[in-house]
């Protein structure tokens, strides 16, 4: 039966049961009648809460048919006693009715504080996550400044090291230049000195080049050879063949040219 259910099937298509019309006779009454007000969706099909309803009705029934007619005094006060007890046990019924919808309330506003209570955990948590992130963001700051400053009062204990006694040293040039990471091949700019200010120092001037009078002489001295130069126009590609067809190439250049115009 798998194989030929649609998507659309009876089950999902079907309205509510209908219900026809009906007429009641005179001096009868139908004891569907009291289930009147249950309709398809609410209180049918019956379930256990119905059912109760239903035997309480009948019970009731039951006992309004029992009760003793009012035509003795005798009658009249048994009649009251049962009405008192039937009041007293409808009142408890009443009670216990409410007992329960109290404890389905009580369920349900449990459920409804406990997810409040899981909602309000989940945000303060992540409220604690990003103050912790925060919190070892500034740490790992601290610190990388602490290990700044470390690296720099070392470098200083070194130096000072060096010279514990406070003697001058004579400068030892042959050790200066045999060192390649000495400060005569590599000088530290904190000192003052910095590389790129004297980067023209080495760079050639010369008279011939950097003067117009130069360069004027220059030219004199040079044959005319040299400076007239003869260049010669290359020939245009062959792109017919010997049968007078035109090759691919050449009317690709065709269009190219035509595309540059």
């Amino acid at each position: 039966t798998l194989g030929i259910q649609t998507d659309y099937r009876d089950g999902e298509a079907q309205t509510d049961p209908y219900s026809p019309e009906y007429i009641v006779r005179s001096g009868s009454v139908p004891e569907i009648l009291t289930l009147a007000t249950l309709t398809w969706g609410r209180g049918l099909p019956a379930g256990q809460a119905e059912m109760e309803i239903i035997d309480r009705i009948r019970e009731k029934r039951a006992w309004e048919a029992a009760l003793p007619p009012m035509d003795s005094p005798s009658n009249i006060a048994k009649r009251l006693k049962m009405m008192e007890a039937m009041e007293r046990k409808e009142w408890a019924y009443r009670e216990e009715e409410i007992d329960k919808l109290q404890k389905v309330q009580m369920e349900v506003f449990k459920k409804l504080l406990q997810r409040r209570e899981e909602n309000q955990n989940e945000l303060d948590a992540t409220r604690l996550y990003t103050h912790w992130q925060k919190h070892q963001k500034a740490k790992e700051e601290k610190i990388r400044k602490i290990q700044h400053d470390c690296a720099l009062m070392l470098r200083k204990l070194i130096a000072k090291r060096k010279n514990y006694m406070g003697k001058l040293e004579r400068r030892d040039i042959i050790k200066e230049y045999k060192d390649f990471s000495s400060q005569t091949y590599a000088p530290l700019s904190r000192i003052g000195f910095f590389p790129d200010n004297i980067s023209g120092y080495h760079a050639v001037k010369n008279f011939y080049l950097n003067t117009f009078a130069g360069l004027r002489e220059l030219e004199k001295s040079v044959q005319d050879s040299v400076c007239q130069l003869k260049i010669k126009a290359p020939k245009p590609k062959c792109t017919i063949t010997k049968t007078g067809y035109i090759r691919r190439s050449g009317r690709l250049e065709a269009v190219l040219e035509q595309v540059h115009q």
